[in-house]
Parts: C-alpha cells; structure tokens; sequence
C-alpha cells in the first residue's frame, strides 16, 4: 500500500518536473522569439528612417531641378533678344552718325534731319518696349561695371573719374549690359612734374 502511495507521489513529482522544465522551454523560446522580433523592429526602423532620408533628399533635389529650370526658363524669356540687339546696335549707330553728319541749314538738310530723328525715335521707342535702356553716362561717375575707358583727358572743371565724353552709347537688355559704354574719362591736371591722379584701379 505503501508503495503505492510512493509510487505517487513519484509521478506527481515527475509530472510537476516535466511541466516545470517544459514551462522553462516555452519561456527560453518565447524570451528568444521576443529578442528576435525586437531586432527586427529596430532593423525596420533604422531602414524606415533611411528611406525617409533619401525621400527628403530626393524631394529637395526636385524642388532645386524645378527651380533652376523655372530660373532657365525665365532667363531664356528675358534675354532671348541678346543677339539680335546686339546686332542691329550697329544699325541706330549709323543712324545717329547720319543724323550727326547732316550739315547745311537749307530746307532739305532740315528735312533729312527729322526724317533720320523720328526713325531714331521709333527705334528708341520699341527698343525701351522690348527692355533695352541706353547707356549714355556723359557727366556721371566712371563706372566699370558699364563703361569702357577708352582714354583719359586731364580737366579742370570734372572730378577725376568723370566720364567726359561718351564716343559709343552702350546698352542694357533688361538690365543686362549688352555693350559698354565706351568713353572717355577725365583726370587731374598735371602740375609741374607730379602727376595728377588717374583713373582708380576698378577702371
């Protein structure tokens, strides 16, 4: 009778084990599947978060490429008439020669003087309507950016740096240069034999 009480309480004792170690096994596997899932969230992450990188780096790429070729565009638009004002500048050139040149105060002179002065006018007119402002600096200071010196005269009565005359008109197309002015810029009187100042460095 005894022996089967022992014999029992035995089995119950090795059950209770067996369930205790199979707990164990479950709770190893189900810790090591959690480790698992945990790496591979944060692998997801760490990848999301790269994407999401790339996706702002790629919209910010299309964002400039739009904006430069908007930018491109605008400039095609603006300066499209570059080479075909420079090359009817020659044209009003000879124009405003033609007009210079008429001498004579007889009734024909004058005639050929407005005739040459109202062309001139309508050039100038669609000229400004298509953004071309004339350069014509007789008086202002010598600017580099849109003179050209082509020689220096000593006077009295200007500034040294004076654009005293203009021997060329220049041109901006939409303020643009699309030719210098070219002039002729003034410098100190000379005084014995120290010289006066010249044109500064930026001419």
């Amino acid at each position: 009778m005894n022996n089967e009480a022992d014999q029992a309480r035995d089995q119950v004792k090795e059950d209770v084990n067996q369930e205790a170690e199979t707990e164990q096994v479950e709770a190893e596997q189900s810790g090591a599947e959690t480790e698992n899932v945990h790496a591979l969230l944060e692998d997801a992450r760490a990848k999301a978060d790269e994407h999401w990188d790339e996706l702002l780096r790629a919209k910010a790429e299309l964002e400039n490429m739009r904006r430069r070729a908007q930018r491109d565009v605008e400039n095609a638009h603006k300066y499209a008439l570059d080479k075909f004002i420079q090359e009817i500048l020659p044209v009003r050139d000879s124009l405003e020669l033609g007009l210079a040149a008429i001498g004579g105060e007889d009734e024909e002179s004058a005639k050929h003087r407005e005739g040459i002065d109202l062309t001139l006018k309508m050039f100038g007119s669609v000229m400004e309507k298509f953004g071309v402002k004339e350069l014509d600096p007789t008086g202002e200071a010598f600017n580099p950016e849109h003179h050209q010196a082509m020689s220096m005269q000593e006077s009295a009565e200007a500034d040294p740096n004076t654009v005293l005359t203009v021997v060329q008109k220049g041109y901006l197309l939409n303020d643009r240069l699309v030719r210098p002015a070219m002039v002729i810029v003034s410098k100190a009187v000379e005084t014995g034999n120290k010289a006066g100042s010249s044109i500064d460095e930026k001419a």
